[in-house]
């Protein structure tokens, strides 16, 4: 018997399998299933949407035939299964619900996974192919432990939250050859994933929101689960949606950095202490960009990046503050130019001049800035004196407040403008203005 282990792309779903089964008379039945996944060297796992002939076929003598197929070389197996057990929730169950709902985009109430139904594998063997294709032999893979162990040591060297993104970002382009990728984090709602970090796009899209439970990044949040695609021309669907969103002109939107014809995704959720931190993406135009191998280096690098990220929110502030610089307050600077805020208190939505910049509490975070620089000239700021403020709505002690003044600052540098965010040391920063704020708040 051929190990499973040694035909893993079979398993990827780039080619329907085919299933094959017959009742209590021997009358057989054939059945296309979407995906065949890998447990272990000995079982594996088929999704039981509605192939209701199938089951009760399984049901009467228990007994299966599966013919996987190679996306890469075409290669075809056979897997003799008896069935085992099947399993209705659990982290298996909750994996194959989600590579389902990203595939079959827009289907969800006709493809739902009612069970993922476990079958011991008696049997793999190689079918003999009549005419065999000549096949460029495959290239040695890259060493992902190396790489993981070099990313990992970069990353428990790094100082602050920024640092911390920075070092994903860079270590998957240098390391792992990623040229695209994006870092998310929940927004104080729970319903959005927020961009703070990206890397290989031709814009930033600091600020970019996905909803939770939509595409491959909000299923895997919505979820906890990663969430590998190796070919996405079977599910153009969801490509079109990523498309449509990276291209979102509404006035209250930052686009997606998206790329415009992705073959390969991988979403890999940030958990720590069973609290979702944030969420690693990266996409390529090439097919089979990220193996089953990339899959566990992200997770390993993604749960050391996700208690980082927690540890690094807890940060030491110094217990006496030095004196604050400060400056005229601006209401008195009548010849300096001015800019117009408009601030919404419903959603903490703020724009500047007609221009959409941020909200949430991002949004209130500057409005409290700017308030208090022009009430006294204040610029510099304790992020322990941010915590106290009431208004800004932060929803517990762990309020990722460190995470979202990145997002805030490198949101402001991206679009140029006449306000600047600086952090001068931990758990301090400061707000440079050029010219004049007037602020309006328009309440809806």
């Amino acid at each position: 018997m051929i190990p499973l282990s040694r035909i893993r792309d079979s398993f990827e779903g780039v080619i329907p399998s085919v299933i094959a089964t017959t009742d209590a008379d021997g009358m057989p039945n054939v059945s296309y299933l979407s995906h065949v996944h890998y447990v272990d060297d000995h079982h594996v796992a088929l999704s039981n949407q509605f192939f209701s002939k199938t089951a009760h076929n399984v049901a009467k003598n228990g007994l299966a035939t599966v013919m996987v197929v190679n996306g890469l070389t075409g290669v075809q197996h056979i897997l003799d299964l008896v069935f085992d057990r099947s399993e209705t929730d659990g982290e298996l169950f909750d994996k194959l619900s989600a590579h389902l709902a990203i595939l079959e985009q827009g289907m969800a109430s006709v493809m739902r996974l009612k069970a993922a139904d476990i079958y011991r594998v008696t049997d793999c063997r190689e079918v003999p192919a009549p005419h065999p294709l000549e096949v460029a032999p495959e290239r040695d893979p890259p060493d992902l432990m190396a790489a993981t162990s070099k990313l990992s040591r970069l990353l428990s060297q790094a100082g602050d939250t920024e640092s911390l993104l920075d070092t994903t970002l860079d270590g998957l382009a240098h390391l792992f050859g990623v040229g695209h990728a994006m870092v998310l984090v929940p927004d104080e709602s729970a319903r959005r994933m927020i961009t703070i970090g990206s890397h290989g796009y031709d814009r930033f899209g600091f600020g970019a929101e996905v909803p939770i439970g939509e595409g491959i990044i909000g299923v895997s949040a919505a979820t906890r689960q990663t969430v590998r695609i190796t070919d996405l021309s079977r599910g153009r669907r969801y490509a079109e949606a990523v498309r449509s969103m990276a291209g979102l002109s509404h006035a209250d939107s930052i686009p997606l950095p998206a790329l415009s014809m992705p073959y390969s995704q991988i979403a890999v959720p940030l958990v720590a202490h069973g609290r979702l931190v944030g969420l690693l993406f990266a996409e390529s135009e090439a097919r089979f960009a990220f193996r089953h191998g990339h899959e566990q280096a992200f997770e390993i690098i993604a749960g050391q990046l996700a208690h980082a990220l927690l540890l690094a929110e807890q940060e030491r502030e110094r217990p006496a503050p030095r004196p604050a610089a400060t400056a005229e307050p601006q209401a008195a600077a009548t010849s300096a130019k001015i800019f117009r805020l408009r601030f919404y208190p419903r959603d903490g939505s703020l724009f500047l001049d007609d221009d959409y910049l941020i909200r949430g509490v991002p949004g209130r975070l500057l409005k409290y800035l700017i308030d208090e620089y022009l009430k006294s000239g204040k610029q510099e700021f304790l992020n322990r004196e941010i915590r106290r403020e009431g208004s800004l709505m932060l929803p517990d002690i762990k309020d990722n407040l460190e995470t979202r003044l990145i997002l805030l600052r490198r949101r402001l540098s991206e679009k140029a403008g006449p306000i600047r965010l600086v952090s001068t040391e931990r758990g301090r920063v400061r707000l440079e203005i050029d010219g004049r704020p007037v602020v309006e708040v328009v309440e809806t």
